[in-house]
């Protein structure tokens, strides 16, 4: 009994790697942790964007049917209406049946999905916040609060794919230059400056005149420039480490390059990766918001914080919108920054360990 104790106290008592090093001084800074569980929070609520703010009813009974209409297309006949045609909602005459005795509905928080435009609506639009549209409509009658939340979505997903394919890149780049060196390193270097002076903004303008806009079209174009800075950051750390005593003991043991790339190399070569990643998300949410308002990003109609802004510039009496857009941008983007800070200061060597 007491040597399984001892061996327990022992164990607790062992050092702790770097990696949980990292992560308990990133814990201690109180803003980078309060930031990350605020931005997971909102990224979570903003996947489940259909459950919150959605012009179809999550759940309904009537006449003695069970309906799910978030997830089906019924048509207007279905609730005694005239015509064939996919339901309004918001119709005064759907509302009406609905709430008709031994009926039951079950709403979205906001009742307003970001493509909806409210053709009952009792202002002219752009309508300011409301006890209908919390944070008012857009000019064209949509839920601006319907169309941050989903915006919101895309923005986040938008730079995570972009930043994943960034590292990716960035890594394999990298890699291959800091530890093979001499030739390789030289002619991947030449080809990585020519490759960064082509002018980004241009080629997006005349692939946007050539193909049909889309999200995937815009992820393609900006992932074959958003890795260069990476890989300058992980040559170095391949430089530097494949000096050191254990990648040559490890090459003397007879591993191949590949093994000591992956086994040895890369894992103690990933600090500035980590580092990199908010500062990176932060850079592709701008950059998805400049090309937006610029006109040259997502398809029309797709919720973006960019054409928010280009909305509000277009209509500077309808203050709600560009305020509302610009904080949430803002928050984000901050969120994003306080993280990479901690992060910086978690991933440095010279911090006292907490």
């Amino acid at each position: 009994m007491s040597s399984s104790t001892d061996q327990v106290a022992a164990d607790s008592a062992a050092p702790a790697g770097p990696w949980r090093l990292a992560w308990r001084r990133f814990r201690a800074h109180r803003l980078g942790w309060f930031s990350l569980w605020l931005f997971s929070l909102l990224f979570v609520l903003s996947l489940g964007a259909e459950l919150i703010s959605n012009d179809r009813p999550l759940l309904l009974r009537y006449q003695g049917q069970w309906y799910v209409p978030v997830m089906q297309d019924l048509p207007e006949t279905t609730f005694g209406g005239d015509f064939a045609t996919p339901t309004d909602y918001l119709d005064p005459f759907i509302e009406r049946q609905l709430r008709q005795p031994g009926n039951w509905v079950l709403q979205a928080p906001n009742r307003y999905h970001h493509a909806t435009i409210n053709y009952f609506a009792r202002e002219p639009h752009p309508a300011p916040p409301s006890a209908d549209n919390w944070l008012g409509t857009d000019d064209r009658g949509r839920d601006l609060f319907a169309r941050l939340l989903y915006g919101f979505r895309l923005s986040v997903l938008f730079a995570l794919a972009l930043t994943a394919s960034g590292v990716l890149l960035g890594l394999a780049a990298g890699a291959i230059q800091g530890y093979f060196g001499g030739g390789t390193d030289l002619l991947l270097q030449r080809l990585i400056e020519v490759w960064s002076a082509l002018p980004e903004l241009y080629l997006l303008i005349i692939f946007s005149a050539l193909f049909e806009p889309s999200v995937g079209l815009l992820l393609l174009l900006l992932s074959l420039f958003g890795w260069m800075g990476l890989s300058d950051y992980v040559r170095a750390e391949f430089l530097r480490n494949r000096q050191l005593d254990y990648v040559r003991a490890a090459r003397a043991l007879g591993l191949g390059p590949w093994q000591l790339i992956w086994r040895h190399l890369l894992p103690n070569s990933l600090t500035p990766v980590v580092t990199f990643l908010p500062f990176r998300m932060s850079a592709a949410i701008l950059a998805l918001t400049s090309l937006d308002f610029l006109g040259l990003g997502v398809p029309p109609g797709t919720p973006s914080l960019g054409e928010l802004l280009a909305q509000g510039k277009a209509n500077l009496d309808a203050w709600w919108i560009t305020l509302s857009t610009f904080a949430l941008l803002v928050t984000t983007l901050l969120l994003l920054t306080f993280m990479g800070d901690a992060l910086r200061d978690a991933l440095d060597p010279r911090r006292a360990r907490p």
